[in-house]
């Protein structure tokens, strides 16, 4: 049996964007996003920056163009976790290693179920955070009390053309958990839910003409939203109304999601804690 790695928990998803200093202004501004680290690169200008608990590394590559086709989009996780069984799974599951930075690697999405997941032994949470150079992570307490009421990271949506497929590898390399299968009718899409660590990963794949098939016939398979959950979700709809953003149904029954057209090109999701 191949070696699966046990996550510790999630360390952050990646999203690769247009504009950094506009994403981080709109993070800011809409999410009360606590900015944590600015990482430029010859290749790159990234930062790192928390919204409702959960940090996110933003990239905005030097030149948009080669990302044109597909626009601003989640490029994949990294989770916490130990390097030498990651480096193992990794060799043993013919995953292919993209990025190599000792510390920390990135798998090639086309071999990873269009995923770049990333590995690191550390960690950005808590005041210890070493590579941290403006604001440690965030009390709960201090995403509550931001406008859309957050109540925790709760996971990710990860669209894949063939689900049973998906979720047998994920169970084996990432050592994911099943917890439940469910339409998704809105989507034209049927789901199968996963726990990684404290992230839940759903599944999607399209079973029918629909918004999922239109989008994934553009984008193809990876990460589609981050999902939280939020105090109160009528709240939340209002706050994100009243700052200009067009709210749209999410992919589980009762969430709700700005419209991406008006969030940067990638999505947020909010359900009812």
């Amino acid at each position: 049996m191949p070696t699966s790695i046990e996550c510790r928990r999630t360390s952050h998803p990646n999203i690769v964007v247009e504009n950094l200093a506009a994403s981080i202004t709109f993070l800011e501004e809409v999410y009360g996003g606590s900015f944590m680290s600015d990482l430029p690169g010859p290749n790159w200008h990234a930062c790192l920056i928390e919204v409702g608990g959960m940090i996110f590394e933003l990239f905005e590559p030097k030149n948009f163009m080669l990302h044109g086709r597909i626009g601003p989009h989640y490029l994949g996780i990294e989770f916490e976790a130990d390097m030498d069984q990651a480096r193992a799974a990794t060799a043993e599951h013919e995953v292919r290693i993209l990025r190599d930075i000792v510390e920390a690697f990135h798998t090639d999405p086309a071999t990873s179920q269009g995923i770049a997941f990333e590995y690191y032994g550390g960690t950005f949470y808590g005041p210890e955070a070493r590579h941290i150079h403006v604001n440690h992570s965030r009390a709960p307490d201090y995403w509550a009390a931001q406008g859309v009421g957050f109540a925790g990271y709760r996971g990710y949506t990860h669209a894949v053309v063939d689900i049973e497929a998906a979720s047998a590898f994920l169970q084996s390399y990432v050592s994911a958990r099943p917890i439940y299968a469910a339409e998704r009718p809105g989507l034209g899409a049927r789901a199968i839910g996963l726990q990684i660590a404290d992230s839940r990963c759903e599944l999607v794949t399209p079973v029918a003409d629909g918004l999922l098939r239109r989008e994934m016939m553009t984008t193809g398979h990876g990460i589609r939203s981050t999902v939280f959950g939020v105090r109160d979700l009528a709240a939340a709809r209002a706050w994100l109304e009243g700052k200009g953003l067009r709210v749209i149904a999410g992919t589980a029954p009762g969430a709700i999601m700005a419209d991406p057209r008006d969030h940067l090109g990638f999505r947020f999701e909010f359900e009812q804690a």
